[in-house]
């Protein structure tokens, strides 16, 4: 894959991964918003589980885009490199195919 085709393919996935924390931070500032003045008491509460639940489910989101935010970056690093495309293992070219389908991936078939 070209690096003109890598930068874009990762920009994209880039802007996706900061819309989608942005997304999870307004939807756990609601759920923090509906708790106020609730009653904290999760054991006791039946609304406290859910709300517990629904907040620990967002926090979980928002790990998982910080993460995808933090390979994309990576392999905007490896693009600058000029690495991006070489299997970190083998050192052998990472099939278009692959980068394509995984545009972070850092190794090859072979060795993923």
């Amino acid at each position: 894959m070209d690096d003109g085709r890598a930068r874009a393919l990762l920009a994209e996935l880039r802007a996706d991964a900061l819309a989608r924390l942005a997304a999870l931070g307004e939807a756990h500032g609601d759920v923090v918003d509906a708790a106020r003045g609730a009653n904290v008491d999760d054991e006791h509460d039946p609304e406290g589980a859910t709300i517990a639940f629904e907040r620990a489910q967002l926090e979980a989101l928002a790990a998982d885009a910080r993460r995808r935010l933090e390979e994309v970056d990576a392999a905007l690093a490896r693009v600058a490199a000029g690495t991006y495309g070489t299997c970190a293992v083998g050192g052998e070219p990472i099939d278009d195919a692959r980068l394509t389908a995984r545009p972070t991936a850092t190794t090859c078939v072979a060795h993923a």
